[in-house]
């Protein structure tokens, strides 16, 4: 399966997520939606929020042309939200996955659609 095949079917094909990314942890993109936008700024401040979310916490998680609020975060993953829109960001052992949910998606589905792509990645060494 391809890179893009995980976004479109995995991810985004679940209907429990509008928009979805891979991205390498050197800030590369491996997958997009095609109508999702990240600038290379963004991801690498994104990645680095894993060990030090600092500035996440005061300035938000900027994605899409949209400022997220920042809930919480750990090692693993990143949660924002604007809204009744959202994100879940997850790292892997070489890879970040982000995952945007919409106005009326549920926050805990689209979760839980991402964890379990990125403990299914991790678990293969990705």
């Amino acid at each position: 399966m391809s890179w893009q095949e995980y976004v479109d079917s995995n991810l985004v094909g679940t209907g429990k997520v509008s928009k979805a990314a891979i991205f390498g942890l050197d800030g590369s993109c491996w997958a997009i939606s095609k109508d999702l936008s990240i600038v290379q700024a963004d991801i690498q401040t994104l990645i680095a929020a894993f060990d030090n979310p600092k500035e996440i916490q005061e300035k938000g998680i900027h994605l899409d042309s949209k400022k997220y609020v920042h809930l919480r975060s750990d090692a693993k993953s990143i949660y924002g939200r604007l809204g009744s829109e959202g994100v879940t960001c997850v790292k892997t052992k070489r890879a970040v996955l982000v995952g945007l949910y919409a106005d009326g998606m549920q926050a805990g589905t689209s979760t839980v659609v991402v964890e379990a792509l990125g403990d299914y990645l991790s678990a293969r060494d990705y």
